[in-house]
């Protein structure tokens, strides 16, 4: 079978195609004839040589993904919970099936240190894989385990949100279309950012009630603050980082709730947290979630029928184009690789 296989010195250059035995599972183990995979901002940092909580080496060989959706091939010793023919999508983290993150579940994640589903057929352990909705395509399924997931998270795990509460979304990529779905089906009010005009559009059709364009409207908080009559948001989820905490501080209500997803816009200035204190907002860090919540987010996306936005679509070994449009963000909600 063939794999995709990145090393030092990192790079779009150092993603190869290799040819590797064909695996087989051992006890409680499950083996995957991958279909699909779809690309997250964690995935372009991993090929660069840039993420990981325990640094990537020289020798370190990746195997790149943690969003997959494949067929259940054969199954190891012990292995209840699925059969051959089973769809499947892949969990992000291998080993948090329930309750708060620990350090231990946290070191559990697919693509590094665990080889991820950037391979023809991949073996994975049985408690870290899920059943998936049978209406999804292959490449909707895909796109679930990191982006999906976040996006539930905060909105549905974290933060304490009521029907009509308003949700700001930053930029129109996959956790942020994500949260757009999952709060319009909540009877949420969201607002949502870009720097296209077509992005905003296409939001506006999958629900979005504001919408701003922050090239043109660098402060983009006082349009929020247009929004809800000065209150503020009750919820805005942060993706870029430098550049944007600082007008998330200024549009968040007094008492609301900033998700930290992701820093696309890099560090950026120091952080001060006066303006926190003065507004007694809270901020917190949010890094996808466990099995229990994907499942009840699976069960949440059949009775809505939610269809995740696939915007893009490249061959697996189409990789390296498929990072190259990522990095021109040229996407609108998630970039999928197919088998």
């Amino acid at each position: 079978m063939r794999a995709l296989n990145v090393a030092a010195p990192w790079g779009l250059d150092a993603i190869k195609i290799v040819e590797l035995p064909d695996p087989k599972p051992g006890p409680g183990e499950v083996l995957v004839r991958m279909k699909a995979a779809s690309l997250n901002y964690r995935d372009w940092l991993m090929v660069n040589g840039m993420y990981g909580r325990s640094s990537a080496t020289t020798t370190d060989v990746i195997t790149p993904f943690s969003d997959g959706c494949g067929v259940v091939e054969a199954i190891g010793e012990g292995v209840t919970r699925f059969k051959p023919g089973d769809r499947v999508a892949t969990l992000f983290f291998q080993g948090w099936i329930s309750g708060p993150p620990t350090v231990e579940k946290a070191v559990t994640s697919l693509g590094f240190p665990i080889p991820g589903a950037g391979a023809e057929l991949q073996t994975f352990s049985q408690e870290g894989l899920s059943k998936v909705p049978d209406f999804l395509t292959d490449q909707e399924v895909a796109t679930l385990p990191c982006a999906a997931l976040t996006a539930w998270r905060a909105l549905f795990e974290d933060a304490s949100l009521q029907p009509g509460d308003t949700v700001v979304l930053q930029g129109t990529g996959g956790v942020s279309i994500f949260g757009l779905q999952f709060a319009h089906a909540a009877g949420y009010r969201t607002l949502i950012t870009s720097s296209s005009d077509e992005k905003l559009e296409r939001a506006k059709a999958l629900g979005a009630d504001h919408v701003v364009n922050y090239k043109a409207t660098p402060a983009w908080s006082k349009p929020v603050k247009a929004a809800t009559g000065g209150k503020g948001a009750d919820f805005i989820m942060e993706v870029g980082g430098g550049g944007t905490i600082q007008e998330s501080m200024k549009a968040i209500r007094i008492g609301g709730h900033i998700s930290i997803i992701g820093v696309v816009a890099g560090a950026g200035e120091p952080f001060n947290p006066a303006g926190l204190i003065g507004n007694a907002a809270k901020l917190q860090g949010v890094f996808v979630g466990s099995r229990d919540m994907f499942e009840a987010m699976c069960r949440a996306i059949e009775l809505h029928q939610i269809r995740p936005v696939v915007d893009k679509v490249f061959a697996w070994t189409d990789a390296k184009a498929a990072f190259s449009a990522m990095a021109a963000g040229e996407h609108f909600g998630k970039i999928v690789l197919e088998f």
